[in-house]
């Protein structure tokens, strides 16, 4: 007689190709496996959103079980019907949430189908129209879950400061995958194949082209530098609300030549490859995986003092940290890396390290194995 493996369903609300917590969520189930667990990613999708295939074929390729559900907003009461006989089928034993609208929704369905309930606190960093809501919506339902996963100090804080039980609070951060993120090409030969100048230094981020990431702080930087007489270029690897603004930004500063917005990619270890340098220039995060992206492939970064990323980089270390929300220290940051190659070297090799001792996928997964087995230890549904 064999013992049925417990059904772990992720459950996350997406628009377009995703975001960092996918990275997280859909390298989850080859750890899981293993260690006996059954997975299911459940993505909530806006009706013929294109980005939703792109997700579908990362988790082909990670070999993540994703099923899409069909999401018309708030009031789409068939996701919850959805949601109830994916539960009773798959009899999930454990449901793990990852934004507001899942978290909800995760309270809701246990009324139809019980299992215990964890939720991944990834941040709360967009503001703006029903955001502020929606967030006070989460905090509350965060109270009521078994156990709540905080990717950095600043967002346990805040969960402790939303009332949620000292003993259902864990800090578990983000971590990356040290096989597939390293450096397998220099800068120069990275940049020949994709494109790039190989005899230009390359500034490179990635994220969603929103306002917290203050692109535009990073643009008026780069502009500046090349004012100053630096030979580089900007490539900003995202899609999002603000391409617009930026666009009208490269056009007002004449940079259309020396700043790309290359969009939405798949090869982002390709791009971080071709990269001199790494810039978050956020003004609020968690703990940003496309910063652990880049330490581990070896590229030197510029960060901001926000949230968990002090506790990720030490200043002068293993990357360079600045205040936030002001150009000039950025400015001041990127113009001694890009005079001092010692300096760059001496910091990719010690990102490097940090990564493969304190921040690597497998070790993130044992971690959240043993809330899994704590919360299903001799298990009655309560």
């Amino acid at each position: 007689m064999t013992t049925e493996s417990p059904m772990i369903l992720h459950t996350r609300v997406v628009t377009g190709t995703g975001g960092g917590p996918d990275k997280t969520i859909l390298n989850s189930p080859r750890f899981l496996t293993p260690a006996g667990y059954d997975t299911l990613c459940a993505y909530m999708f806006p009706p013929g959103d294109p980005g939703f295939q792109t997700l579908r074929h990362t988790a082909l390729a990670l070999d993540a079980p994703l099923l899409g559900i069909e999401d018309r907003g708030a009031w789409d009461l068939r996701v919850v019907g959805r949601l109830i006989g994916i539960c009773r089928r798959k009899r999930v034993a454990l449901w793990h949430g990852h934004d507001y609208k899942s978290n909800a929704l995760g309270l809701l369905v246990r009324r139809f189908h019980r299992m215990k309930l964890v939720s991944t606190v990834h941040g709360w960093g967009v503001h703006g129209g029903r955001t502020p809501l929606y967030y006070r919506i989460d905090r509350l339902c965060l109270r009521f879950y078994h156990r709540v996963i905080c990717v950095s100090e600043d967002l346990l804080g805040q969960c402790l400061a939303a009332k949620v039980r000292p003993d259902r609070c864990t800090l578990i951060e983000n971590a990356v995958d040290t096989n597939r993120y390293a450096r397998r090409r220099t800068p120069s030969e990275a940049k020949a194949q994709l494109g790039f100048d190989p005899g230009r230094l390359l500034i490179g981020t990635v994220g969603r082209l929103s306002a917290e990431k203050n692109f535009a702080g990073l643009i008026r930087a780069v502009d500046q530098l090349l004012r100053q007489g630096h030979d580089v270029e900007l490539a900003i690897v995202g899609e999002g609300d603000c391409r617009e603004e930026l666009e009208r930004l490269i056009a007002e500063l004449d940079r259309g030549d020396r700043v790309r917005l290359l969009g939405f990619r798949a090869d982002t270890l390709d791009l971080y490859q071709a990269m001199d340098l790494f810039v978050l220039n956020s003004l609020r995060e968690g703990l940003p995986n496309v910063v652990l992206e880049a330490m581990a492939t070896e590229v030197p970064v510029v960060a901001t003092r926000v949230a968990g990323v002090p506790r990720l980089i030490e200043d002068d270390v293993d990357g360079l940290l600045i205040e936030p929300d002001s150009d000039g220290p950025l400015i001041e940051a990127l113009a001694r890396l890009i005079g001092d190659a010692g300096l760059r070297a001496r910091l990719a090799a010690a990102a490097r390290r940090t990564v493969e001792t304190r921040y690597s996928f497998a070790r993130r997964m044992e971690k959240m194995r043993d809330v899994y087995d704590e919360l299903l230890q001799g298990r009655t549904d309560g």
